[in-house]
């Protein structure tokens, strides 16, 4: 399971291993997770980048993250909707984690959290 995940709190490491690549057997949310994996890798990796490729993988991945438009099959919201992940609160993790980087104080994940999508 992608580390990187870990690091933000609504996707802490509880929820992660629920979603880990043993239970999900459908190829189709296999690839969702992957996708979501590598958008919070660049997320994370990136957020501080002082080289142009760093700031545009970390662009591309927030820009992702914060579209609200469900229309594309492989959007932010119905990723997270199909792996029963609550879009807003992912968001609202996402830029919390980004925001206490910046101020140079990375957050802390809970043990666990139960925030799913209804």
């Amino acid at each position: 399971m992608n580390a990187a995940l870990s690091m933000i709190e609504p996707t802490d490491g509880g929820i992660i291993e629920d979603l880990s690549k043993q239970t999900i057997r459908d190829g189709e949310k296999r690839l969702m997770l992957a996708v979501l994996e590598s958008a919070t890798e660049d997320f994370q990796k990136y957020v501080l980048a002082n080289h142009k490729r760093g700031k545009e993988l970390f662009q591309a991945a927030e820009e992702w993250i914060l579209d609200t438009d469900d229309s594309a099959f492989f959007s932010f919201a119905n990723i997270c909707e199909n792996l029963q992940l609550n879009p807003g609160y992912m968001r609202q993790g996402f830029m919390s984690w980004k925001a206490a980087k910046l101020n140079g104080h990375p957050k802390q994940c809970p043990k666990r959290s139960n925030r799913r999508a209804a």
